[in-house]
């Protein structure tokens, strides 16, 4: 009974030998888009061919890679020529490429570049805005899948790393048509939890996996979110839209983790530094103290300081000497100029002082008199006015003119006729 079974080596192999022996299968030629591009250390690629439908893992050997004019990538859509056969290990079919020439760039990759320029262009990119990343976060957010190894990853490494921080999972779809939606929500919520940074990222896959972060939806809420974001989707060779407008970029979500917190040791270490050096600096201010003090102690003054009050005793006994000199001096002065005005004659004859000023009045009085126009008049003259003008000259005057004529006594109206 037990014959009738074979064991999954020989239908593999079984396999795999009516696939190496169908000429159809011996030269392949295909056409696909690149996805999952990896370059081994020793110059294979590994990669997987695929179209709307369909995939297939393709491996091109590096005697084969050494003839390509061009660096393969995600997203590039190329031809190849190979042969399939069946890795055993896995039961899987697959391609292996002998040459492989480039036949456009893909969707993926078109979009993805002109998405990036545009947001380029904007300044979302912009190195001058990015926000500054806590040192020592109170609490964390991640906006990740809420199974997977990333959200692992990421909480053992902050818990090892720095156990004081709290962290808050926003569960997020990261993967699928709906994921853009769900991550932009997630990054909005996270808003309202008074985080110091925001972890946004998943695991490794292929571009496919990653297309949500390259997102316009999620790339904006990142740059509009206010809390420092860090980045962390996919490996370190992957890099989407999300990586460029995050304040910064880590190459894994472990990374990320180890960007976020700070490592305990390196903390107390760092602590215990600082102590060394408030230690010295508080020996330095002591001994720069004491040796002030000491050198204030050392003075004269200080051991005596008696001094001071009797430097100071003599600067007021001469000060109130020479304060009563001067006193004296101004008395002295005072007395003298009062002895003189005593002994003035104005004060003596007051009235003399009033005689010569009355004289003088007088003498005035006669000179106005003398120059007075009325004394004039009075001597028998008369002066002639038209219109309250004086007239010195019969040329001013003509026939017809009404004039003033002024006496010592009084004026009289005429007419030149």
């Amino acid at each position: 009974m037990n014959d009738k079974y074979i064991t999954v080596t020989q239908l593999t192999r079984y396999i795999k030998y009516k696939i190496d022996n169908d000429g159809n299968l011996n030269e392949v030629f295909l056409k696909g888009e690149i996805s999952n591009f990896k370059a081994h250390s020793r110059g294979h690629f590994y990669f997987t061919l695929k179209d709307e439908n369909s995939r297939i893992n393709a491996i091109m050997f590096a005697s084969n890679t050494r003839g390509i004019k061009f660096t393969p990538q995600d997203g590039m859509k190329v031809m190849v020529t190979g042969r399939i056969s069946v890795f055993e290990a896995t039961g899987q079919y697959q391609i292996y490429v002998n040459e492989m020439i480039e036949d456009g760039i893909g969707n993926l990759y078109i979009a993805y570049e002109q998405l990036k320029k545009k947001l380029e262009e904007e300044g979302l990119f912009d190195p001058s805005k990015k926000k500054k990343i806590p040192k020592i976060p109170k609490k964390i957010g991640v906006v990740t899948a809420p199974t997977g190894a990333a959200i692992k990853d990421i909480i053992s490494t902050i818990k090892r790393r720095w156990p004081l921080t709290e962290i808050y999972l926003f569960p997020a779809l990261v993967q699928g048509e709906d994921a853009k939606e769900d991550i932009a929500r997630q990054i909005k919520r996270a808003e309202d939890y008074d985080l110091d940074t925001l972890i946004v990222g998943r695991g490794g896959g292929s571009i496919e996996d990653l297309w949500a972060f390259n997102e316009e939806i999620v790339a904006r809420a990142i740059y509009d979110c206010s809390i420092p974001v860090i980045s962390a989707v996919g490996h370190e060779v992957d890099f989407t839209i999300a990586d460029f407008v995050a304040d910064l970029r880590a190459p894994t979500p472990t990374g990320a983790a180890e960007m976020a917190v700070p490592q305990m040791s390196d903390v107390y270490q760092y602590l215990g530094q600082l102590n060394i050096r408030l230690n010295k600096v508080m020996i330095n201010k002591v001994s720069q103290y004491q040796e002030r003090l000491n050198s204030i102690m050392s003075r004269n003054i200080m051991k005596n300081p008696m001094v001071i009050y009797q430097t100071k005793e003599m600067i007021f006994d001469n000060l109130l000497e020479r304060l009563k000199h001067s006193t004296i001096d101004l008395i002295h002065l005072k007395s003298k100029k009062l002895v003189e005005l005593k002994s003035s004659y104005i004060l003596k004859s007051p009235f003399k002082l009033l005689d010569n000023k009355a004289n003088k009045y007088l003498q005035l009085v006669g000179k106005l008199e003398t120059l007075s126009p009325l004394l004039t008049l009075k001597r028998g003259y008369t002066m002639a006015k038209v219109d309250g003008k004086v007239i010195n000259s019969m040329k001013k005057i003509k026939r017809g003119d009404s004039i003033t004529i002024s006496f010592y006594d009084g004026d009289v109206d005429a007419k030149v006729v």
